[in-house]
């Protein structure tokens, strides 16, 4: 099996103590985290050969978040020594009816000067098997939209499957472009999508008639999209969609769909209560897919992998998603009563 390689951006993460207000105590629990590095921390954990590719400062911080990435046996060594900054992103963890609230502070970061030419993508997509993006580093800047273009045309020429996380982030498509006028012209090269109902709308300005305010969804909704997706790039394989019922803060319902050549699938439902840290649940769905579609000859196999490996998530702190594939494979086994393991 190849190298499995992720671009994107990994930030220092400012967390507010427990259920805290910014600034309620003076102190934040510092750690790193960011999409694309959150899904190569996984694939890596789940015994495959992850390679990270981005643009980090020369300086202390930049030193410290590539010994995190090698501490979980993460490739780092096409990592661009470039540029003055590392992005920082502060969270503030919700409760109940108060929503989790999300502060970026990237402008200027080291990827968001990046751009194509960069990167020797010949290096980067060497024994390579896979390609992860995000929707997130085209939002950063027009040199990062435009490497990132570079990088999946690359990827395709090279013959490695491309995924693409669409990840529409509101906060940040400021530089004049709006998602679709971006998006629409990468994800022509993706084999595999994946998404939540938000994000084909907003990224691919897909319109369909879901909504999750109500903490309801109607899932025949979601094959009338997901058809949609495929319908309009022809050469998309695959598109996985997360299902998530928002019910507090604390309470998530959590399931997916998945619709290939051979039709529209559905998983599990898992109920979450008591939410230690949501943030990542996205990436971690988004990496056990990779390798449920690696490693599964079953698609409902893959899907199902994927979900349950991105419920366990949702007790891990920090962004990425500490769990193994024996541990992923027990709850798809149906055991998910939490008992103590002796």
């Amino acid at each position: 099996m190849g190298t499995f390689v992720s671009l994107g951006e990994i930030m220092l993460r400012l967390r507010s103590p427990l259920h805290e207000r910014f600034f309620q105590s003076p102190s934040f629990e510092a750690t790193f985290g960011g999409g694309e590095a959150n899904v190569a921390v996984a694939l890596s954990n789940f015994g495959l050969d992850a390679r990270f590719v981005t643009a980090l400062p020369a300086n202390d911080i930049g030193d410290s978040a590539i010994r995190e990435l090698r501490r979980f046996g993460v490739d780092t060594s096409q990592i661009r020594r470039s540029g003055s900054r590392v992005g920082i992103y502060f969270l503030e963890t919700g409760s109940n009816q108060r929503p989790s609230k999300v502060v970026y502070d990237r402008a200027g970061s080291s990827i968001c000067d990046a751009g194509p030419g960069d990167f020797d993508w010949s290096q980067v997509f060497d024994g390579a098997e896979w390609f992860h993006i995000t929707g997130i580093t085209p939002a950063l800047s027009q040199s990062a939209a435009d490497m990132s273009l570079e990088a999946v045309k690359a990827a395709k020429q090279a013959g490695v499957t491309v995924s693409c996380d669409f990840n529409y982030r509101g906060k940040l498509w400021k530089y004049g472009k709006t998602a679709p006028e971006v998006m629409t012209d990468l994800v022509k090269y993706v084999d595999v999508g994946i998404a939540n109902e938000e994000d084909c709308q907003k990224s691919l300005g897909i319109e369909a008639d879901v909504h999750v305010e109500s903490g309801e969804l109607d899932t025949a909704k979601y094959e009338t999209l997901t058809t949609k997706v495929l319908d309009t790039y022809p050469d998309m394989s695959t598109i996985a969609v997360t299902l998530r019922e928002s019910k507090s803060a604390d309470r998530n319902g959590w399931s997916a769909c998945l619709r290939d050549k051979d039709g529209f699938r559905l998983s599990k439902h898992y109920e979450i209560t008591d939410i230690v840290d949501r943030v990542g649940g996205g990436d971690s769905f988004a990496s056990a897919l990779i390798y449920g579609l690696t490693a599964y000859e079953d698609r409902q196999q893959s899907l199902e992998f994927a979900v349950a490996a991105s419920c366990l998530k949702h007790t891990i702190q920090g962004d990425f998603n500490r769990v193994s594939v024996p541990e992923v494979e027990n709850l798809m086994g149906g055991d998910g009563s939490g008992r103590v393991q002796r």
